[in-house]
C-alpha cells in the first residue's frame, strides 16, 4: 500500500508551483492591460489627429491672408551654432495659388518672395537678388510652403505619414503637435521629419520645426498672427534699386 501523502509534503510541492502560476497569471493580466491601454491610446491619438486635420481643412477653405511676426532659427550641428533672423511674414491666396513674402529686419535686411512658381531672395546690403526655380518639383514646393498656412489638413496625408504627438503650449497657446515624415525618399534625403504646432482655434501653424538628416534643423516661431486682413501695400514686390544685380534661376 502506498504511504499517506502528508499535508506538509503537499504544501511543499504545490506552493512553489502556485507561485509560478500566480506570477504567470498576473503577468498575463499586465500584458493584456498594456495592450488594451496601447490600443486605447492609439484610438485616442487617431481621433485627436482627425480632429486637428478637420480643423485645418476648415481653415484652408476660408483662407485669405495671414500676417505674422516670425523668429527663424537655423541650427548647424557641425559648428554647433544657431543663426537667428527676425521679421514679418505674409501669405495670401491669389488666383488659386498661395503667395508668400518675408521681410527680415534682423540681423540684416532681407526680403524673400515666393510667387509665380519662383523664389526671389533680395539682400539690400549687397544689392543682389538670387532667383530660384523649383522646376518640375514645383508641386512639392507649393505643398511645403503652405504647411500650416492655407494648406488642408487631409492633404498632408498625400505626402506625409502624419502622427499626433499631443498638446504642447507655444506662445501661451495650447497647440496640437503633429509629426510629419515625408513619404518620398528624395524629399526625405533633405527633410527627415517636420513638427507642426497647430492652433486648434485658428487651424493654422504657430510653430514649425524642420529636421535635416544630418542633425541640422530650422525652427520658425510665429506670433501676433492676423487673419483675413488687408496686407500692407507692396509686400509682394521687391524694393530693388537701379543697380541691383539679378542672379539667374538656380536649380
Amino acid at each position: 500500500m502506498g504511504r499517506d501523502f502528508k499535508v506538509s509534503e503537499f504544501l511543499g510541492f504545490i506552493v512553489p508551483h502556485m507561485r509560478v502560476v500566480v506570477r504567470t497569471f498576473f503577468l498575463g493580466f499586465v500584458i493584456i492591460g498594456w495592450l488594451l491601454t496601447a490600443a486605447a491610446w492609439a484610438q485616442g491619438d487617431s481621433a485627436r489627429l482627425e480632429k486637428v486635420l478637420d480643423r485645418m481643412d476648415e481653415a484652408a477653405r476660408n483662407f485669405n491672408t495671414i500676417e505674422a511676426s516670425v523668429v527663424w532659427d537655423e541650427y548647424q550641428k557641425v559648428i554647433d551654432e544657431t543663426e537667428t533672423e527676425k521679421g514679418k511674414v505674409y501669405f495670401r491666396r491669389e488666383g488659386g495659388e498661395i503667395q508668400m513674402a518675408a521681410d527680415f529686419a534682423e540681423p540684416d535686411k532681407k526680403y524673400v518672395i515666393y510667387s509665380g512658381g519662383k523664389v526671389q531672395v533680395y539682400q539690400p546690403k549687397i544689392d543682389q537678388v538670387n532667383v530660384y526655380s523649383p522646376g518640375k518639383n514645383r508641386s512639392e514646393v507649393d505643398s511645403f510652403l503652405v504647411l500650416g498656412f492655407g494648406g488642408g489638413g487631409h492633404d498632408l496625408l498625400k505626402s506625409y505619414q502624419v502622427k499626433s504627438l499631443g498638446p504642447e503650449t507655444v506662445n501661451g497657446i495650447k497647440a496640437e503637435k503633429l509629426e510629419l515624415i515625408p513619404k518620398s525618399d528624395r524629399f526625405r534625403n533633405n527633410i527627415a521629419r517636420i513638427w507642426l504646432w497647430i492652433d486648434p482655434a485658428l487651424g493654422i501653424s504657430v510653430q514649425q520645426k524642420l529636421f535635416e538628416p544630418g542633425g541640422d534643423y530650422r525652427l520658425a516661431n510665429y506670433s501676433e498672427i492676423k487673419l483675413h486682413q488687408k496686407l500692407p501695400e507692396g509686400v509682394f514686390t521687391l524694393k530693388t534699386t537701379g543697380k541691383t544685380m539679378f542672379v539667374p534661376p538656380q536649380g
